[in-house]
């Protein structure tokens, strides 16, 4: 489990490992914008373990007390520049899969969301619990839904190994609109984000084989 801040990532282990969830859990420190701090993180893993069976990106913000410029730079570069370079720098080490010889091919995982969606964007109002000023955190996801499909391509040209697909975790419960409770679940309409880790468990699990290369969600998948 990377963070970018170790005593979270840990206080994070140990919340989940009071819950009784089994398996073991170790963490790493990683800012995906930081470059050394992406490399370094690798060569933990590396070192550690000698591959990697799935990448779930998952590392996200959104902004909306900053200028227009500010906001999209910094949405951007942590959005979708970062999970670039991370998978990047794991990439390697997915290759060193003990499933990716076997031909099933690890998993790399964009975790993005519909918002990023061009056609349901042209077709839909916004969704009602829509922050203002998310220009930047949409544009961002349409982004990283293109390298994910580049990524996709590039897998397949090179004959697999690694199986790419985007994922959307749907509106949950999260610190990522602010850590109050009126923004972690606005509304009280967000789920329960174990429905998303449900998703992200069928994903590697090989039951959404078929979506490889698009962005899922429980519901099927996102138009682009």
């Amino acid at each position: 489990m990377a963070c970018r801040f170790l005593d979270k990532a840990n206080a994070a282990k140990a919340e989940i490992e009071a819950a009784g969830i089994t398996g073991s859990i170790s963490t790493v420190q990683l800012d995906v914008t930081d470059d050394a701090s992406i490399e370094q993180a690798a060569a933990a893993v590396a070192q550690q373990f000698g591959r990697l069976d799935v990448l779930v990106n998952n590392a996200a913000m959104g902004v909306s007390d900053l200028d227009a410029r500010a906001r999209f730079l910094k949405t951007m570069e942590t959005n979708t520049f970062g999970p670039f370079q991370v998978a990047k720098a794991f990439r390697p080490l997915l290759l060193k899969s003990s499933t990716a010889g076997a031909g099933a091919g690890a998993y790399s995982i964009y975790v993005t969301s519909g918002q990023g969606s061009l056609a349901h964007t042209f077709e839909n109002p916004p969704h009602p619990n829509t922050p203002p000023d998310a220009e930047a955190y949409n544009a961002c996801k349409a982004a990283l839904n293109m390298y994910m499909l580049l990524d996709w391509r590039q897998s397949r040209q090179a004959g697999g190994g690694v199986r790419v697909f985007g994922m959307c975790p749907g509106f949950v419960v999260s610190n990522l609109r602010g850590p109050n409770e009126a923004a972690r679940n606005p509304g009280g309409a967000a789920q329960d984000p174990r429905e998303s880790g449900k998703l992200v468990l069928s994903i590697v699990q090989g039951q959404r084989d078929a979506d490889e290369g698009r962005v899922v969600r429980s519901e099927g998948t996102w138009p682009w």
